[in-house]
């Protein structure tokens, strides 16, 4: 018999892996990178790169429209993300701190369901919803955005903190039970304590999603109720301009710095392992 031991098999060793990684790198990233580079041209021309200069972005951060969308943005994703977040610990805590029972699984394909099924149908689903809504009572205000977002984001905010949940030593949970803790103390001091990166985490993740939105919000706006997505959707109907390229440029920095921060937090060691 032969001693020789054989290297583990590893995908980037086969041939052809990195031309093809590199293809796949470039197709992805190359467009970003275009779009960013001309946001600094000062020029009109979205094809011929004049000279730098950052003056398109200051024209987006002066422009009014912009304004209104940008925060009509924010607010909409703090109190959809903040929805989605505590509805999603809700579900987390009764799929992960309860006995095993029938019925779990489809539990988890119905908060999933969103992440599964084309986000136009969700939409679709959304606007007949809250039109019955708006007919019979007439308001026609941000909440239905708010409600279709966080219905939208909850799988998203579900899924880091079940997954911090089910990554905990329960030990100090039983321990506080045996001392006498009542369920909500026991919840208070001990688990909410441990999940917080992941209801952090799960909370930046429902916030980006929220935030770039655009088939949902498209579907269930009323007139005057544009997003900064859908105001650039908009604007790109209508000539593409570096004002555009810089409006991108930002909103692509705000979702990359939120989406670190959501890995750094998701990636935490538990404070007490299994």
């Amino acid at each position: 018999m032969s001693n020789k031991r054989t290297k583990p098999f590893s995908i980037k060793y086969l041939p052809g892996f990195t031309p093809v990684a590199l293809v796949c790198f470039v197709l992805l990233y190359a467009p970003i990178v275009t779009m960013v580079v001309y946001s600094f041209n000062s020029g009109q021309s979205v094809a011929l790169f004049e000279d730098f200069s950052v003056a398109w972005y200051f024209a987006a951060a002066e422009n009014e429209l912009v304004q209104e969308a940008a925060l009509r943005s924010l607010i909409i994703a703090a109190f959809a993300s903040g929805i989605a977040t505590v509805l999603a610990t809700m579900a987390a805590l009764g799929t992960t701190r309860t006995k095993n029972y029938p019925g779990r699984t489809l539990i988890y394909l119905m908060i999933n369901q969103p992440l599964m099924v084309p986000e136009v149908v969700t939409a679709v689903a959304l606007l007949i919803f809250f039109a019955s809504i708006k007919v019979a009572t007439g308001y026609s205000g941000l909440a239905y955005l708010i409600l279709a977002h966080a219905a939208f984001c909850v799988p998203f905010a579900y899924l880091p903190i079940r997954a911090r949940m089910e990554g905990m030593d329960r030990a100090l949970e039983i321990a506080a039970a045996d001392l006498y803790a009542t369920p909500w103390k026991t919840f208070r001091r001990v688990t909410l304590p441990l999940v917080a990166p992941g209801i952090a985490a799960g909370a930046m993740l429902a916030f980006v999603i929220s935030l770039d939105d655009v088939i949902i919000t498209e579907f269930v706006k009323s007139a005057g109720q544009d997003t900064l997505p859908t105001y650039m959707l908009g604007q790109l109907r209508r000539a593409v301009t570096p004002e555009v390229n810089a409006i991108s440029s930002a909103l692509l920095a705000v979702t990359v710095i939120l989406l670190t921060a959501f890995f750094l937090l998701s990636g935490r060691n538990s404070p007490v392992g299994k």
